[in-house]
Parts: structure tokens; sequence; C-alpha cells
């Protein structure tokens, strides 16, 4: 997956005291998954989780290049159905990332809202930024 770092990741577990803090060095690498994740564990609370767990790839049965394929294809501005017939993939299965895409571009406007002070207008027009510069 990403190659996660244990010193960049927070916990997110709602009920440990060190949720979603940063550098508390309470975060340490804790073998693989089945699927051949990073696992990492809270030495806090003791709850153990992959380098995937809040992110869109956690907990899906496609792989992440597929994902990132989706996330393409819908940049194009290809429909769902379409998207379906070129990747072989359920419409169900590629509304849910979809859903999950949304959510998080949402929690990252709020950040960017809450914490990083910027105002509607600028997150807008750093979506719009985003949304100009494709990768080539």
């Amino acid at each position: 997956m990403t190659g996660a770092n244990s010193k960049d990741l927070i916990g997110l577990n709602r009920d440990c005291p060190d949720y979603r803090k940063r550098n508390t060095g309470n975060i340490i690498k804790k073998g693989f998954n089945a699927k051949g994740n990073q696992m990492f564990k809270c030495k806090t609370c003791g709850v153990r989780f992959p380098e995937t767990k809040g992110t869109v790839f956690y907990n899906r049965h496609l792989k992440e290049d597929q994902i990132i394929m989706i996330c393409k294809l819908l940049v194009e501005k290809n429909g769902i159905r379409a998207i379906e017939r070129i990747m072989g993939i359920h419409r169900d299965t590629i509304s849910d990332v979809i859903e999950d895409l949304a959510r998080h571009a949402m929690d990252v406007t709020d950040f960017l809202i809450r914490n990083v002070g910027l105002t509607e207008i600028q997150v807008d027009e750093l979506w719009s930024f985003v949304k100009k510069t494709k990768e080539p």
C-alpha cells in the first residue's frame, strides 16, 4: 500500500485517550495482515489496525490500482455504468468507492477550514486547482 511510517500515523480508536493525537510515540509496527498490509498497534489502548485504516482502501476487496483507476475514470467524466463496463466491477461496488471518496474529500475540506484556517472560497479554489492539475 503506502508504506506508512508509524510516526506519521494517528490512532483512530475513538475510545483511546490518544485518539487522533499526533507524534505521541504510541503507534508501533506489529507485523502484517493476510493481505500483506503493514499492521500497527497503539501502545495506549492495545488496538491493532492496518495501514489502510481511515483510507478509501480500508476493508475493500478491490486492489489499490482498481480503486485508483475508478478515480481516474471519474475524473474523465465517465459515469458509474461506464466504469462498470470498462472495469468489470459491479456498479454498487463502484458507488461505495465513490461514497467513500466523497466522505474523505469532505473530511479534508472540513480540516482545511477548521484547522488550517482557510475560507470556503479558498478551499474551493484549491479543489479547482487540483482538478485542473492532472497527472500526466
